[in-house]
């Protein structure tokens, strides 16, 4: 799910500023952005957002910067500067006029001037980083369940899509027998074989027609699992591969209900059901 959460906290002498920023995808996939001598605290760091977030790709981006009145020390680097200044005289010679730098050109140029400081030290700035951290989780957690609601709500609506063709599926089930019947029959007419409608042999193949296209048994599971998938929704856990795993159920489902029933009716509805059934799964792809 799509989220995004920002907060910042000073500790001793050090202001940590956290932006977290989340996209779909299946797995948790958690990527930091934050100083090369701090990369040890990534370890915690991690166990700290998997606490909040258990699927999609997660940016953190983590910027320290030290308090006002912080030591710090301001280093000049003599031979880049000669170096800049010598790089001018050449200019003047070569276009044979005077071309002298200014100070902006030895504040620009790179590495001239270059405020030092010993390196962030990792203890102190987890006591920093940390607070920040789950401040940013808190709020991005806030901002996905306002999406995560509105998700709820359309999966709801589209559930009821489904039981709807479900029902439509059953009434319209016991009429295939009867056109099996009437097929039959009118088969043997146009072969102008004569044969009577209570005949043993008809009779027979019509029961063996009706126990190959009974789809109770699929119609029950198919309303269990929209059952299963309404108790999810209203679940405080992460629910995103259960809700994965039930859409592939009802789609297995439907699949064998259009196989057995062989009915233009009843595939019509399957083929209407897994459309919508369709949408469900590409949202569920975002659900936590």
């Amino acid at each position: 799910m799509t989220g995004f959460g920002r907060a910042e906290h000073a500790g001793d002498g050090i202001i940590a500023r956290v932006e977290i920023a989340t996209v779909n995808r299946k797995q948790a996939d958690i990527h930091f952005s934050l100083p090369r001598e701090l990369t040890g605290l990534e370890a915690d760091l991690r166990k700290s957002v998997l606490r909040f977030v258990s699927r999609g790709r997660v940016n953190v981006s983590i910027h320290l910067e030290r308090t006002s009145g912080t030591d710090e020390s301001l280093s000049v680097d003599s031979g880049r500067a000669q170096a800049l200044e010598a790089a001018f005289d050449e200019i003047s010679n070569l276009l044979d006029r005077a071309i002298k730098p200014a100070a902006a050109d030895f504040m620009k140029a790179p590495g001239v001037l270059t405020f030092e400081h010993s390196g962030w030290n990792a203890e102190e700035a987890a006591e920093a980083i940390q607070p920040a951290l789950e401040s940013a989780l808190e709020k991005l957690v806030v901002m996905r369940k306002a999406e995560g609601a509105d998700l709820k709500a359309d999966f709801l609506e589209r559930l009821t899509t489904l039981e709807n063709h479900a029902e439509e599926i059953g009434r319209a089930t016991p009429k295939v027998v009867e056109r099996q019947r009437e097929l039959l029959h009118t088969r043997l007419r146009e072969a102008e074989i004569e044969i009577d409608l209570n005949d043993e042999r008809l009779l027979r193949e019509i029961a063996l027609f009706a126990e190959r296209c009974d789809i109770s048994e699929e119609t029950t599971r198919l309303a269990s699992h929209i059952n299963r998938f309404r108790e999810y929704l209203d679940s405080e856990e992460p629910m995103g591969r259960s809700l994965d795993f039930l859409c592939q159920e009802i789609n297995r489902e439907f699949n064998t209900i259009g196989s057995k029933a062989n009915d233009a009716e009843i595939g019509q509805n399957v083929v209407s059901a897994k459309t919508e059934l369709e949408k469900i799964r590409e949202q569920v792809q975002n659900i936590e």
